[in-house]
């Protein structure tokens, strides 16, 4: 059972939501939030396994409140799902960095819902990993850190095998893509990346992603 907070300011999408998941086997609503404050209580209270999180709210965005749960969760924090009207949203950007496994747009059908929720839960891959490379191409430019903040990691840490699959990663491969290309199993292409999120801190493959352009890794358009 796939237990799913669902935070969004607007009632009606949010009250949709709750009935998609309700309705569907497998998922359970840990409960529902309006605001980004909110949402952070009821995540360390209900420790959902995903959150479906809207961006723009009053108060505490989407994005600060991703940021505050995966920070203060213990391990293994939730996986946040952010909802984004628009594809190409600048906010979804920083979201991902903030450790969102991901995005989807609100205009999707209940089945890809669904189906986004049960692949962020998983934790194997991005959904919709091309459409999420291409939002991070065209604002990766745009969002460098600002001064003062946090540096990103060393890749030094890692193996010349990781590096090629966190690589291959971040241009928006699927892990079977990335085993084809390396001729190894999808298994041990998993195990890299897991080896790789541990060793550089990352909470999700999404931040894996961002951090390969912000160490210039990958370069947008590249």
């Amino acid at each position: 059972m796939t237990r799913v907070l669902v935070v969004d300011d607007q009632f009606l999408i949010r009250a949709g939501l709750v009935g998609l998941l309700n309705a569907a086997p497998g998922f359970e609503v840990a409960g529902e939030a309006a605001d980004g404050e909110e949402a952070v209580r009821l995540a360390a209270r209900t420790r959902p396994d995903v959150i479906l999180m809207d961006i723009r709210m009053p108060g505490m965005n989407g994005i600060q409140a991703t940021a505050r749960i995966i920070t203060d969760a213990p391990a293994p924090a939730p996986r946040v799902l952010v909802l984004t009207t628009f594809d190409l949203d600048e906010y979804v950007y920083g979201a991902l960095r903030a450790g969102a496994s991901g995005f989807l747009l609100k205009d999707s059908g209940p089945e890809r819902l669904l189906a986004a929720v049960t692949a962020v839960a998983g934790g194997d891959a991005l959904f919709a990993p091309s459409v999420t490379r291409r939002l991070i191409e065209a604002y990766a430019h745009h969002d460098r850190p600002a001064p003062g903040a946090p540096r990103p990691p060393d890749l030094g840490a890692l193996t010349s095998r990781e590096v090629d699959v966190l690589k291959l990663t971040a241009r928006g491969l699927s892990n079977l893509e990335i085993a084809d290309r390396l001729s190894i199993s999808e298994a041990t292409v998993k195990t890299h990346l897991n080896r790789t999120m541990t060793k550089l801190d990352l909470n999700s493959r999404a931040q894996a992603v961002v951090i390969a352009y912000e160490t210039g890794l990958v370069t947008p358009g590249e």
